[in-house]
């Protein structure tokens, strides 16, 4: 099993064509996407596009261009910087730019446009897949060439001048793989000629891809010219050596990795001992380190190295460059692995390998120096033919090196002798051998010669080889004058009579290596022999025999000759010689078909056209081929015959070609015969092919290698048959093929590329033929695609015979096709695509990459046949059907596979042209079969699966992206309109007239097809809308009808909307479409108006407006969610979206789904605490039982005890993480009563010292009091859910005004910061823009009894004062009347108004609206409104002058009013949150600026707020739209207490609700609508009881909590602990009634003129503690008419749903009989209240037995 491995070099691509991304965990890539590698496996790659780093997957190696990056980080979290050039990235954009546009991709043939409706589609999608994708397989690269580029050698103890040879070298071999590349060095280690480019670059060329190994190398021998010795001192001797210097060598393979364009250091080692030096490289390869060593520290050879890959002529294309300046070839050693005919080279190669010689009486060792010289016939030297390497030109001799006192040296040294042809006769090679004395002035001496001829008498040349040369004794080079006294010489001893004893036994030899590389030349003697077969007729047999011997290359050297000479000897030889030559011709035609020599067939095609002259050898040759065919039945081996049959195509040509030649030279003599004797050798193949496998013999295999080469015959029968001739030779020879062929078989594969062949060939074309072909070549094609085997080449086929139909033909010819194609294939072809695309695929590595364009293929041919067919065509297929189920089973077919066909990921996204021509194809098609589906389909006859089908892919037709005109450049829709109309309004008006033939039927589509049409609906199209909105209505009616309601159809509406938005349609465009839901019900005459006819119309009119309101706030979260990061906008929408599902459309799946989805965005942005809040409301549907829940979101499938333990547990860790470790505690001890329950002592341990390390870390841990801020949001720019609103944020830590404001203004960029604090106008409320207003607030703590209390820790005091905050204060200073000159602060006053919010902070959100504000201080409206408050504002007038002193303590600029505080907790005249006060005007002064832009950081859980504020009865019509109000949720201690009912004044129904302030379409009496009650919400009202609080969160009650009441009550547990229904909450509350304190020292806020709104910050206004000293006579007012004025202020205000109280026993419990019960106190408590009773409405709570006794209320939780 191939593993993936991570890439080292491989990171960084660009994408060079589209990849669809079709194979299991493929990656669909786009051209020009760059991507990051991760890993690679066989010719794929793993990774990403960088653009969108999440989305991981494969995608082929072939599609990528890799480039050059740096890598940073490497490792798992890497990543890559790309080393591109500046003016090549900004064209990159540039271009990306223009990709991104959204431009079509147009067909195109030959650079013209094409007209889709003018060609095939079978064309048209071949025309886009060549203009869109690479091929897959791309044919590999089979040449490759390596650049050589030396700059330099650096070394320290150089000062003399170098020779430097570059050769290949394969180390496996043992031998050079290429010539030699020279360089000459100068004494700096320099090229000696720098101008010369062609002497420091060359190109070794025509490496094969086997050439390309790890144990191929590139090798470096480096010589210098100098003294013998390198540390010889100067003489007077100017005699210069070669002599060996050192050697390097580099991997061809490190080449293929390394960055080709880096210069490589090579570094040069030198030998031991000189007489290893023709081994050093073996050496160094073998790291054999004994026998060399680095010789020198710093020497180092400086080259360029580069692969490059393609022909010669690509890269001369490529890298003109390169050419243009000057490059050498060197010369592959021999051919390359293709042959080229014309190619001319006749280069022989000798190697000095070695040589043996004799001291020559001295006492040491000579040094040889071998001269080799090249000579004429006539002694003369042939100049410049004698070349040690490319790069320098040839030279008239050569020099070996010299290695000193060696007697037995061994060069290894190659040279080139590049002789003319004409040249080589007679030439020889002589060797002079000679003695370089170190003393007498460093002479020369010769002491001896070898020579070799290069050809011998015969015309072969010297054969390739190692031969041993005689080394003659010659001491004067005169004797060398003469050379034909030598000549005449033995030269070799292997050519020594066997007599000559004395020259065999001297010891002197010289080993050499020759070889000859030549297109002219040869060195066999058999071919020689044939060439030349009249000079010895009677060597004809053997050298016919031999001929297969021969080696290939021969061969084609002489490809002309060779012909001739087998057919001169079959002319006149026939009888004696016709099944030799018949033999050798095959042998050299199937010679050809090697890849070696693929390219000489043009040679062979030109011989038969142009110089072939073999007239009568057509007989011959029929009559052997008959012969071989006649015997394969009886033959026992087939390896003979089957060569012959591979050869069939150019013996056919041979035949052919002759019998031309033959009549053209006797008139058409013998045509009679000639046609017999081929009827004859057909009827033989025919015979043959019907055969099936008897025994042992394999005839199928030979049948297999006919078929393989009968297609190329085709052309040759045309030359001399008519069409239908030879349409009836293949038609009966394809049909003579056996049809009970195993699906295994070989034969089968092979029938089917016949087919193709014969479907691409000239004859199938003309249609006279093609109708003679068409039924045999349907047949084989139907069978193989109903056994789905090889649907490459069926689909290839197909698509072949599609592509010959011309759309407009009317020839009944034409239409006789169709029909035959029709009724064979169509079926089959729909089975066969909806296989393919329902077929599981396997991954990447293992699946066939053509296998990705098999469905294109098929469908293509698909949507051509259905082009071609006429009315005609699809009334005689329907015909065909015999019984309905097949009918239905094709219709069924044809519909599910047309869905297929318009998926997106069907074609590419720019092929617009192809889509719109599917699509074409599909609506005509649907219309024609529509008629078939209302005769058969309807009725008695009626079947739901087929009408469901077809509305499926209506509406799904209907909604593709390419069909939605609106969204293209008007004068592309204009060019579609002409073409084609609006296809969607005609798929909807036959929609609408399928739909009217429904009838009765209608009812099984509702609410099925509700959810579809609806989206259709949306479609921005008027006149679809028209047609569409009929059926809307018409489902509302018959659904009202069967049922009496709209459940149903509001169920699916909300659903399909979610939907909607979930899959990512909540775009632009949608949220236009979505605005416009309810003129969507008007343009045709108004849906509206129709439902207003209805007796129904009350609850249409309730759907529409909930529906209304429904998107409304899923546009809004589609649109946040778009945002990158997490922010409160996105916060703000999810809580908007919860409570809607929650409150007012009962979704109880809904609800939790986006309970969780808010959960995870807190955790995102680090609000553990929020995130708290947010979980628990799941955790609070779910109770202590063993009830099963399936399995759901993340959670498994596990009790309902189980996961909420779970729930809990993850609860208080994130009470921890985020420091609320109060509210830890509480659910500490509540999971600890549980454990304590069951015995589970193990984790209640746990649990106990969890709650203990709360506690400690309570008071040991700092914990910052976070600031507070309210922000106004005011325009109709911002979202529907923040417009014209208020809210009040909890800042982050260490989050001050300045930061808060700057936040903002980020996350808004487009708004405009308002100067001032004033209420804004109307103008603002409706201006186009969007205005922000910020300011800090101080919170006003309602556990003052805490904070009162001595001896509290200031660790627990800090909790409390910025927890559970319900009401927030601020205050503006102003001058009222005129501003004294002389003393500013007797005209300054301070205007306080209190906040009160929806609900608590913290919650399940860091911001909530503003629902009411208190302007306090002696406003009229308020002394009015409170007259039992008198007696305090006399007292506060009193107090004012007392507070001057302090003022004038503070200067101006920060302001602080202590009669601000001393009424800080006066409430005065209550207004909702939009209404606009008339207020004294402040200066404008905040340093925010004006214009800003960002995505909104706010949440809202209530309604708009864009009108006045409603009676106090219409305000609580909106309870509902917070989520979970006091009726609707479970009580516990996280959860405060609702109101008592006894305590509600104003009584109010449950259930009953309003639409959202923000429809301003709505008017007030029909937003009033009543959803049905809510099945699984817990409205239980509770009643009252009192209790003390204590500084710390006590611990759980087990019985009398009223939270309890909303389950069974054990009447045992109730009073087995009496004393704990009045244990304390978790969280103390303030009084019941604010205004018991006249003096406060609460900080507050403060500002100056100068400063304004940024300026405002919290300050003391004295030195107090902050405690409020309360006096006892006001202490409890008794007062009834003050308690009840003062919870009626506070009537409208909702219960802190999302704050922590006091959590009950959870086990279940029957309710409390009355008589058991304890009745509260009606008097007013005398201690502060429990916080769940701080939002009391009632001043006379009622008796218990007023109400009916609590029961539960059924449940939705349970599988949830």
């Amino acid at each position: 099993m191939n593993m993936w491995i991570p890439t080292e070099h491989e990171k960084y691509g660009v994408v060079l064509a589209s990849f669809r991304g079709t194979v299991q965990h493929g990656l669909p890539l786009e051209i020009g996407d760059t991507v990051q590698i991760l890993e690679k496996c066989e010719g794929w790659y793993r990774g990403f596009v960088l653009k969108n780093p999440n989305a991981k997957g494969i995608f082929p190696c072939s599609y990528i261009h890799l480039k050059n990056a740096h890598i940073k980080n490497k490792g798992q979290f890497e990543t890559v910087v790309p080393t591109e050039d500046s003016v090549i990235t900004e064209m990159t954009s540039t271009l990306r730019t223009f990709l991104q546009l959204g431009l079509d991709l147009v067909p195109r043939r030959e650079f013209s446009m094409v007209d889709p409706d003018e060609i095939s589609v079978t064309e048209l999608y071949r025309l886009m897949e060549n203009r869109q994708r690479k091929k897959e397989t791309p044919t590999p690269v089979s040449t490759h060439h390596l650049f050589v580029h030396l700059k330099s050698l650096m070394s320290s103890n150089l000062g003399e001048d170098l020779e430097v040879f570059f050769f290949i070298y394969d180390s496996r071999e043992n031998k050079p793989l290429s010539e030699r590349f020279f360089v000459k060095l100068n004494k700096n280690g320099l090229p000696k000629f720098p101008e010369k480019t062609e002497r420091q670059c060359t190109l070794f060329v025509d490496l094969g891809s086997g050439d390309l190994r790890k144990d191929v190398y590139i090798v470096v021998h480096i010589i210098r010219i100098g003294r013998m010795g390198a540390g010889e001192k100067k003489n007077t001797c100017n005699v210069q050596y070669r002599r060996p210097f050192g050697c390097a060598v580099v991997s061809i393979a490190d080449l293929l990795t390394a960055d080709s364009k880096d210069d490589h250091l090579l570094k040069v080692y030198a030998c031991n001992t000189e007489s290893d030096w023709s081994q050093i490289h073996d050496n160094i390869i073998k790291k054999v380190n004994s026998r060399y060593n680095l010789s020198g520290s710093n020497t180092g050879l400086a080259v360029a190295l580069q692969l490059l890959h393609g022909d010669i002529e690509q890269l001369r294309r490529e890298y003109m460059v390169l050419f243009t300046r000057g490059v050498s070839i060197t010369k592959k050693l021999g051919f390359s692995d293709v042959i080229m005919p014309g190619e001319m080279r006749n280069d022989l190669y000798i190697t000095l390998e070695k040589g043996e010689f004799e001291k020559g009486g001295k006492s040491v060792a000579r040094n040889v120096e071998v001269t080799v010289y090249a000579l004429d016939a006539d002694g003369q030297i042939l100049k410049g033919f004698v070349a040690v390497g490319s790069g320098e030109p040839g030279g008239d001799e050569y020099h070996a090196f010299v290695l000193y006192h060696n007697n037995s040296p061994r060069w290894a040294e190659l040279i080139k002798l590049p002789i003319p042809v004409d040249m080589f006769r007679g030439s020889h090679v002589r060797f002079e051998f000679r003695h370089c004395s170190t003393k007498d002035k460093g002479e020369k001496k010769l002491f001896g010669f070898s020579f070799v001829p290069l050809m011998q008498e015969d015309g072969r040349t010297l054969p390739d080889g190692t031969h041993e040369l005689i080394v003659h004794k010659c001491e004067e080079n005169a004797n060398l004058q003469d050379c034909a006294r030598y000549l005449k010489l033995p030269f070799s001893k292997s050519d020594l009579p066997g007599n000559n004893q004395t020259m065999k036994g001297t010891k002197e030899s010289l080993w050499i290596t020759s070889f000859l590389c030549s297109t002219k030349l040869t060195q066999n003697g058999d071919m020689l022999d044939l060439l030349k077969w009249r000079a010895h007729p009677e060597r004809i047999s053997d050298s016919l025999s031999k001929l297969k011997e021969i080696d290939g290359s021969e061969i084609v050297k002489f490809l002309q000759d060779t012909l001739d000479t087998l057919f001169g000897i079959l002319d006149e030889s026939s009888q004696r010689y016709a099944l030799k030559v018949f033999d050798c011709l095959v042998h050299i035609i199937n010679l050809l078909q090697d890849s070696k020599f693929q390219h000489f067939k043009p040679v062979m095609d030109t011989y038969i056209e142009s110089h072939f002259a073999g007239a009568l050898s057509y007989r011959d040759l029929i009559k052997v081929l008959k012969w071989y065919v006649d015997r394969i039945i009886e033959a026992d081996r087939q390896e003979h015959i089957q060569q012959v049959l591979k050869a069939t195509e150019y013996i056919f040509k041979y035949i052919i070609q002759s019998r031309r030649l033959f009549a053209l030279a006797t008139g058409g003599q013998n045509e009679e015969e000639f046609r017999c004797c081929m009827h004859e050798l057909f009827m033989s193949i025919r015979f043959f092919l019907s055969q099936e496998n008897k025994g042992s013999r394999p005839i199928t295999q030979t049948q297999a290698v006919f078929l393989q080469s009968f297609p190329a015959v085709y052309g040759e029968l045309l030359k001399l048959f008519t069409v239908r001739e030879v349409a009836t030779f293949i038609r009966e020879t394809l049909g003579s093929l056996p049809t009970a062929s195993q699906a295994d078989c070989p034969l089968e594969a092979v029938k089917l590329h016949c087919i193709a062949k014969t479907v691409e060939s000239q004859l199938y074309t003309n249609p006279e033929s093609r109708c003679i072909l068409l039924p045999v070549v349907l047949r084989l094609l139907q069978a193989h695609m109903q056994e789905q085997r090889d649907l490459i080449m069926c689909a290839h086929i197909l698509t072949c015979m599609l592509s010959l139909l011309k759309k407009n033909d009317t020839e009944p010819a034409a239409s006789e096709e169709v029909d035959l194609i029709v009724e064979s294939v169509l079926g089959v072809l729909l089975r066969t695509i909806l296989e393919i695309a329902n077929r599981p695929q396997p991954a990447g590595p293992t699946l066939r990459p053509q296998v990705q364009d098999v469905t294109g293929e098929f469908v293509t041919c698909l949507l051509a046949l259905l082009r071609h067919m006429k009315d005609r065509h699809y009334q005689q297929l329907l015909k065909r059907f015999t019984s309905k189920d097949e009918l239905r089973d094709f219709l069924l077919h044809i519909f599910t596979v047309f869905r297929i066909l318009i998926r997106p990921e069907m074609f590419p996204k720019d092929w617009t042209v192809m889509r719109l021509v599917t699509n074409n194809i599909i609506i005509t098609t649907v219309l024609y079969l529509s008629d078939a589906l209302r005769k058969n389909f309807l009725n008695d006859k009626f079947d739901y699966k087929v009408w469901d089908s077809y509305f499926c892919l209506s509406v799904i037709f209907i909604n593709q992206p390419c069909l939605q005109l609106e969204t293209f450049s008007a004068s592309k829709r204009k060019k579609i309109l002409e073409k084609y109309g609006d296809m969607r309004v005609m798929m909807g008006c036959e929609i609408f007239s399928m739909w009217q033939n429904l009838g009765e039927h209608k009812l099984n589509f509702i609410p099925a097809m509700i959810g579809p049409f609806l989206e259709v609906t949306l479609v921005p199209q008027p006149d679809l809308r028209n047609v569409m909105i009929p059926i809307f209505h018409d489902m509302m009616d018959w659904e009202q009808r069967r049922s009496g309601n709209f459940k149903q159809v509001e169920a699916k509406l909300i659903d399909k909307l979610d939907s909607l938005m979930s899959e990512g349609k909540g775009d632009e465009t949608y949220r236009e479409l979505f605005n416009s839901i309810i003129p969507l019900f008007g343009p045709y005459p108004s849906l509206l108006k129709k439902i207003e006819r209805e007796t129904w119309r009350e609850s249409g009119i309730s759907l529409i407006a909930t529906v209304t309101r429904l998107m409304e706030r899923l546009l809004d979260y589609r649109d946040c969610m778009k945002l990158g990061e997490v922010d409160g906008k996105k916060i703000g929408c999810t809580v908007s979206l919860l409570n809607f599902y929650k409150t007012e459309l009962n979704k109880e799946e809904m609800y939790i789904r986006y309970i969780h989805k808010l959960y995870d965005l807190h955790l995102k942005a680090q609000n553990y605490t929020e995130a708290s809040y947010t979980l628990l409301l799941y955790d609070e549907l779910l109770e202590w039982s063993e009830r099963p829940l399936r399995e759901f979101l993340s959670y498994p499938m596990q009790s309902e005890w189980q996961r909420k333990e779970y729930l809990h547990l993850t609860i208080i860790q994130n009470f921890d993480r985020g420091k609320c470790w109060e509210n830890g505690i509480i659910l500490c001890r509540e999971l600890a009563d549980q454990y304590e329950s069951y015995y589970d002592y193990r984790n209640l341990s746990k649990m106990r010292m969890m709650e203990a390390s709360f506690y400690d870390k309570i008071m040991d841990q700092q914990r910052l009091e976070p600031e507070f801020f309210r922000v106004g949001f005011y325009g109709k720019k911002f979202p529907f859910f923040l417009r014209n609103k208020e809210f009040v944020c909890r800042g982050h830590d260490y989050e001050r005004l300045e930061a808060f404001q700057q936040r903002m203004l980020n996350e808004f960029p487009h708004a405009i910061a308002m100067q001032h604090a004033n209420q804004p106008d109307q103008t603002i409320y409706q201006a186009e823009a969007q205005y922000l207003q910020i300011y800090a607030v101080t919170p006003i703590p309602d556990s003052q009894d805490v904070l009162q209390r001595d001896g509290v820790p200031d660790n627990i005091k800090s909790f409390y004062k910025v927890n559970h905050i319900w009401r927030f204060r601020y205050d503006r200073p102003f001058h009222k009347g005129t501003k004294d000159k002389e003393n500013e602060f007797k005209s300054l006053w301070v205007e306080r108004t209190t906040l009160t919010l929806v609900q608590s902070l913290p919650g399940i959100s860091r911001w909530f609206e503003v629902e009411r504000r208190e302007l306090a201080f002696f406003v009229k409206d308020y002394i009015m409104n409170h007259p039992e408050d008198g007696d305090k504002i006399v007292r506060l007038r009193e107090l004012i002058p007392l507070s001057y002193p302090a003022v004038n303590r503070y200067s101006s600029s920060s302001l602080s009013s202590q009669a601000s505080n001393e009424v800080s907790n006066i409430t005065g005249q209550s207004e909702s949150s939009d209404e606009v006060f008339n207020m004294q005007p402040s200066p404008s002064t905040s340093s925010l600026s004006s214009n800003h832009s960002a995505s909104p950081n706010v949440t809202s859980s209530a309604p708009s707020s864009a009108r006045g504020s409603p009676q106090l009865s219409d305000k609580r019509k909106h309870s509902r739209e917070n989520c979970l109000s006091p009726r609707e949720r479970p009580y516990s201690a996280i959860y405060p207490n609702p109101l008592d009912p006894a305590q509600r004044p104003v009584p109010h129904p449950a259930g009953d609700a309003s639409l959202p302030r923000s429809d301003p379409n709505i008017s007030t009496p029909d937003k009033v609508v009543k959803p049905a009650p809510s099945s699984w919400s817990l409205d239980t009202p509770l009643s009252d009881f009192n209790g003390k609080c204590p500084p710390v969160p006590p611990r759980p009650p087990y019985s009398g909590s009223p939270a309890k009441t909303t389950r069974s009550q054990s009447p045992v547990m109730t009073l087995r602990s009496p004393q704990k229904t009045s244990a304390p909450p978790f969280t103390p509350s303030p009084t019941e009634c604010q205004s018991t304190g006249l003096m406060s020292n609460s900080p507050v806020l403060s500002g100056s003129y100068s400063s304004g709104i940024s300026s405002l910050s919290r300050c003391s206004v004295s030195e107090a503690s902050g405690t409020e000293n309360t006096p006892a006579d006001h202490a409890l007012p008794n007062s009834a008419s003050s308690g009840s004025d003062e919870l009626i202020r506070r009537e409208n205000k909702t219960p802190p749903p999302y704050s922590i109280h006091e959590r009950n026993n959870p086990r279940r419990q029957i309710p409390l009989p009355p008589s058991l019960s304890i009745p509260p106190s009606i008097d007013a408590p005398p201690i502060p209240p429990k916080p769940h009773q701080i939002r009391r409405q009632d001043t006379e709570p009622r008796r218990p037995d007023q109400f009916p006794r609590p029961r539960p209320l059924p449940r939705k939780v349970s599988q949830l």
